[in-house]
């Protein structure tokens, strides 16, 4: 099972908006070092819809050869075909990949019966493990209980990222599946509360630049000290929130830059820089939550 703090990894970029392989490597390194359970690329944070398939597969290439087995590797496989998102997982096969995370499918807005279908699909024509993706804020589609219930007795589909930040989502599912179908937290605000009730872990986009952090929050969950789980993860909530001040990997990019994590929080259209207010916003984000020192007189 994946559990505990797992990084939705961004994708470094370099000023000529090309992939920055060592920015990837310090990355990597971080969150091996850090206490991060997995890494997932491709994700939303990942920015994989602006990437061609060219760069997407390069960069899972990329990941793979420089974690060199020392964290395992999730990789986003979702599309808004089926028959793209099934091609892309079947590429996947037998590359040392750990699962992949399927997003459903975007803009087509399916019904329950079309997301079942569009899973199923996939589950029987692949062996690789699937992680299912909610996030109808981005998606247009939520992917009801009762459908991941049905999704639960398929072959190889082993849990679901739920990132509506609903935490009654948490009882109702665990309720509909197996005791072994993970249960796994997309929104960071609310991870936590997500684990109390029952959660395996979260797939953050905090742990980019707070990966330690995080680790310790579920550490310490895991061993039932929640009360300092809850100190430390207040800590974190401007964090949490405010890599959402704009669209998601906008601040992150930019907190990480500011870290020293990446070399550019460079971004490829249609996503724009972090405007100045935000960036003000994020500054002192960081500065609560003790990842960069105060500034004298703030």
């Amino acid at each position: 099972m994946f559990k505990g703090s797992i990084v939705a990894l961004l994708t470094p970029m370099d000023k000529q908006g090309k992939i920055c392989h060592r920015s990837v490597k310090t990355l990597i390194d971080y969150h091996v070092m850090h206490g991060t359970t997995a890494i997932v690329s491709l994700g939303t944070t990942g920015e994989s819809v602006t990437l061609t398939n060219r760069e997407r597969h390069d960069l899972v290439l990329l990941i793979l050869d420089i974690a060199d087995g020392r964290i395992p590797i999730i990789v986003g496989t979702g599309a808004t075909s089926t028959a793209e998102a099934l091609a892309y997982t079947q590429r996947l096969e037998n590359l040392g990949v750990a699962a992949c995370l399927t997003v459903t499918p975007y803009y087509n807005r399916p019904t329950q019966e079309g997301l079942y279908q569009h899973f199923k699909i996939i589950s029987e024509n692949t062996d690789l493990p699937q992680i299912l993706y909610n996030i109808p804020s981005r998606t247009g589609v939520d992917l009801l209980p009762s459908t991941i219930q049905r999704l639960g007795h398929l072959k190889n589909i082993i849990g679901i990222k739920e990132a509506t930040g609903d935490l009654s989502r948490v009882t109702q599912i665990q309720q509909l599946v197996k005791e072994d179908f993970m249960l796994l937290s997309g929104d960071d605000a609310t991870a936590l509360d997500f684990i109390k009730l029952g959660g395996h872990g979260v797939i953050s986009v905090t742990a980019n630049i707070a990966a330690c952090k995080m680790a310790a929050i579920y550490t310490l969950a895991k061993s039932g000290n929640f009360s300092q789980a809850y100190l430390l993860n207040q800590q974190l909530m401007h964090i949490h929130h405010a890599l959402f001040i704009e669209s998601n990997p906008i601040p992150v990019k930019w907190a990480a830059e500011r870290l020293g994590l990446i070399a550019t929080n460079i971004l490829r259209l249609p996503m724009t820089p972090l405007t100045n207010s935000s960036c003000a916003v994020m500054e002192k984000a960081l500065q609560r939550a003790q990842l960069i020192p105060v500034q004298e007189g703030v």
